[in-house]
């Protein structure tokens, strides 16, 4: 525990793959010159502005960080000119792409899973609520579960969503639902859902004409990878991989999205990735899955712990050699002969 956590980039590529996920388990005893010696490592790598070293995260900075973001991404969305004939032809020359490459099945699927209302109408709110409960799911689990992995993870979130503002405002694009001439149904008007913050009563407080790229599936496909990488638990893993793919039905379904939307959100996800690599000198799942607790000057360290106690550490003192170690002088064995008293005279 403790200084076991801290590894250097040169360890995190030699150590096994079961080792790689949670993350070291043993390493030199505390207060030893390998221990010592690569948390000195890594943070002079840090400082030199080398691959930075996870941090434990702080609960108070972190909602309000993730509140203050998600505000500012929601006012600069919004505040990108919609551009409505721009977002109308680029839709068209989408559209004609798609059946250029003999894939425009959008407008089928719309069709076919509006024909079951039970189907359609559970799609709207899966598309209007999933897509930030699962996302902050992840992110507490990671908080709690995996500190030493929070923040390169978090930073592909942010990185992805800085780098999506980018495409609103160069491509804007209308959904499919919005289309001129075309027979796309818009099922949240339809059936008289709230399944998307474009369409009936939420029309005015959205940017209706940002469709590229899709975040519905890049932030899905985060969390779909974060969950595979780094849960242990089969079914866990299996629903990770579902979760961004029944997404990529759904915004297909309810004519919200080009399936070219979701490859938009595929890229920005990449770039994300790209920056945390970069920043970090790893993956999210190949970091240390905890770190030690941050130390105030003058007071001792103590290890970070998730859950239960931690008993106290020893500090070994250095061994002596086998050759010089003091042995404790043996008693000699008593003489059988001294003690029996001598036959007196005459007896």
């Amino acid at each position: 525990m403790g200084d076991a956590y801290v590894t250097t980039q040169e360890d995190r590529g030699a150590v096994t793959p079961s080792l790689a996920e949670d993350g070291p388990r043993s390493a030199a005893p505390a207060g030893s010159a390998g221990s010592s010696g690569s948390t000195r490592t890594w943070t002079s790598r840090a400082r030199l502005g080398s691959p930075r070293a996870p941090r434990r995260p702080r609960l108070w900075f972190e909602i309000l960080l993730i509140a203050v973001s998600y505000w500012l991404y929601s006012l600069v969305r919004n505040a990108v000119p919609e551009q409505k004939a721009a977002a109308l032809r680029n839709a068209d020359r989408v559209w004609s792409l798609e059946h250029t490459l003999g894939l425009a099945f959008e407008q089928s699927v719309n069709h076919a899973v509006n024909s079951v209302t039970w189907l359609i109408v559970a799609m709207n709110y899966y598309y209007a609520t999933l897509h930030f409960v699962i996302t902050i799911a992840v992110l507490v689990w990671l908080f709690r579960r995996q500190p030493g992995r929070y923040g390169a993870a978090r930073l592909v979130l942010f990185a992805t969503t800085a780098v999506a503002l980018l495409g609103y405002y160069l491509f804007p694009l209308a959904p499919p639902r919005l289309m001129h001439g075309g027979s796309f149904i818009d099922t949240v008007l339809l059936h008289e859902t709230w399944g998307s913050m474009a369409s009936g009563n939420f029309k005015q407080m959205s940017n209706q004409y940002a469709a590229m790229p899709s975040m519905h599936i890049g932030w899905s496909l985060w969390c779909g990878l974060t969950v595979f990488a780094l849960a242990r638990a089969p079914w866990a893993r299996v629903l990770g991989l579902l979760y961004p793919t029944v997404t990529l039905v759904v915004i297909v379904a309810t004519a919200n999205h080009f399936w070219l939307d979701a490859v938009g959100g595929m890229v920005c996800l990449a770039f994300g990735y790209a920056v945390s690599y970069v920043w970090y000198g790893s993956l999210p799942h190949r970091l240390p899955r905890t770190v030690p607790a941050r130390r105030r000057p003058g007071r001792p360290r103590v290890p970070h712990r998730l859950w239960g106690r931690v008993a106290p550490r020893r500090r070994p003192g250095p061994s002596a050699p086998a050759g010089s170690r003091p042995v404790a002088p043996r008693r000699p064995e008593p003489d059988p002969a001294a003690a029996v008293p001598p036959t007196p005279p005459g007896a």
